[in-house]
């Protein structure tokens, strides 16, 4: 196995989205070939339903596909095909816009007035720019959950892990999309495919993703149930940390365990052109795809 090093942690930018979603974005709109075949990715988090209850009103989608992951909250979601529902906690959906849908997320606090979710952008490669919209809601329930001796758990939302399969299936991108959460002071390592492009987003705790045989920058502080814990240089709530290549990810959690998202995919390098929630190969098809939403042509399906 060999260890992928981290390129790089940033945190996550407070932005403002839809109708005056207040939200923090860990990456999107500056660099499409960052971690293509992703695009852009919102930790939609807020314990003051005025920072999100206007919501996404009606808005177009073309050339991409999006996976919302909701933590808490609802979502009541509608689009031009006349589907429409409600995500809850611990659901999951995935939208082909393909040709062009319009759609609108409106989200609603819990009883404490919370929302936490997630939204990520794939990609779609040039063959399927223009393929039929689809999309599917999944229950939490389905999705399924592993633990692991040491008291890890992953939920498998898309892609294959440790035996299991996700309910999430037919995105173009085939990303693997796991929430990972390692215990208070416990390292571990994750397998990923070499040749994908690989992020972590950390929205709970701490840790560090470092190797055991590189302790560049590491010092030990003190020693908890006999384990010795490096309490210095830790990442922790919104943090994105980047991977340089290899086939295997390492984190040692801090005293207070650690959640993130893994997530990896195989890169389409392909040219984008790119419109706020339209993404295409060239500007002439981005020039075009304006004019029929313009024109009241948008919609093909």
């Amino acid at each position: 196995m060999s260890f992928r090093p981290v390129k790089s942690e940033t945190p996550a930018t407070p932005t403002i989205e839809g109708a005056g979603v207040h939200l923090h974005r860990a990456f999107g709109f500056h660099e499409p070939t960052m971690l293509d075949p992703f695009l852009l990715f919102d930790d939609f988090r807020n314990d003051d339903p005025a920072g999100f209850e206007r919501g996404f009103p009606w808005h177009p989608h073309r050339g991409i596909e999006t996976i919302t992951y909701v933590l808490a909250g609802s979502v009541e979601h509608g689009d031009s095909l006349g589907n429409k529902g409600v995500l809850g906690a611990g659901d999951v959906q995935w939208m082909t816009a393909g040709s062009g849908i319009m759609h609108q997320e409106m989200p609603a606090g819990n009883a404490r007035g919370q929302m936490h979710g997630f939204q990520l952008w794939a990609n779609l490669p040039a063959s399927l720019k223009m393929t039929a919209p689809n999309y599917q809601d999944v229950p939490g329930g389905e999705i399924p959950e592993i633990i692991d001796d040491d008291g890890t758990r992953v939920k498998v939302i898309i892609g294959e892990f440790w035996g299991k399969r996700g309910p999430v299936d037919g995105i173009a991108a085939e990303p693997q999309y796991l929430d990972v959460y390692v215990p208070p002071n416990v390292r571990k390592s994750f397998a990923v495919d070499t040749y994908r492009n690989v992020f972590a987003y950390i929205f709970e705790g701490a840790g560090t993703f470092r190797d055991a045989s590189d302790p560049t920058g590491v010092r030990v502080e003190k020693e908890v149930a006999g384990q010795e814990v490096n309490i210095r240089d830790m990442s922790g709530n919104r943090t994105l940390v980047q991977f340089d290549s290899g086939d295997e990810v390492t984190v040692q959690a801090g005293p207070e365990g650690i959640r993130f998202l893994l997530v990896s995919g195989a890169p389409l390098k392909e040219p984008v052109a790119w419109h706020g929630p339209i993404v295409m190969n060239t500007r002439e098809e981005l020039k075009q795809a304006v004019r029929e939403l313009n024109n009241g042509t948008f919609i093909k399906a």
